[in-house]
């Protein structure tokens, strides 16, 4: 049987939520069909006779869409890495917390303190007094570093440049 090129495209190009839709939609069918079958009288028999079987109860699939608990998906639940590490440096902050205002050029880099993703720029930091190591770095693989001391009740103004981690061009003497 010969398939026009449009009918052969459309059954190649078939999507997962359609051939979800046409399994909903055969099972129902079915469903309906058994049910049809079936005797509703009080006191009738199920319809089944001595040697038959009964079919199974058809099973629907849940549509990608709603399925949970992948393990493709590396979104974790629960907030953001950035607001958590956030909120634990503002709850170590005591009684005498200091003050960051974290700024970059270009903005928008990304901001770790210590190591941990707290937020991109620019940014306000309220942590405890002490010594810590901040990193920015850029969408363009640009980055800038500096170690920060801060005294209780401090506030201090960082303002860093971003600059490539590695050379555009290399020249050999």
């Amino acid at each position: 049987m010969y398939m026009g090129g449009a009918a052969l495209l459309l059954l190649v190009s078939g999507s997962a939520a359609h051939l979800w839709a046409q399994s909903a939609a055969q099972s129902t069918m079915s469903t309906a069909t058994s049910a049809a079958t079936g005797s509703s009288a009080p006191g009738a028999s199920s319809g089944v006779t001595a040697g038959e079987t009964k079919e199974p109860a058809p099973v629907i699939a849940t549509p990608p869409a709603q399925q949970t608990g992948s393990p493709h998906l590396i979104a974790k639940p629960g907030p953001p890495e950035d607001e958590t590490n956030r909120k634990a440096l503002e709850d170590n902050a005591g009684k005498d917390p200091a003050n960051i205002l974290l700024r970059s050029t270009p903005t928008g880099a990304q901001i770790y303190v210590n190591g941990a993703f707290v937020g991109h720029t620019p940014l306000l930091l309220t942590v405890a007094p002490g010594k810590y190591k901040i990193e920015m770095r850029g969408q363009r693989d640009d980055f800038a570093e500096r170690t920060v001391g801060l005294l209780a009740n401090d506030t201090q103004r960082i303002a860093l440049t971003l600059a490539s981690r590695y050379p555009n061009r290399v020249s050999i003497p």
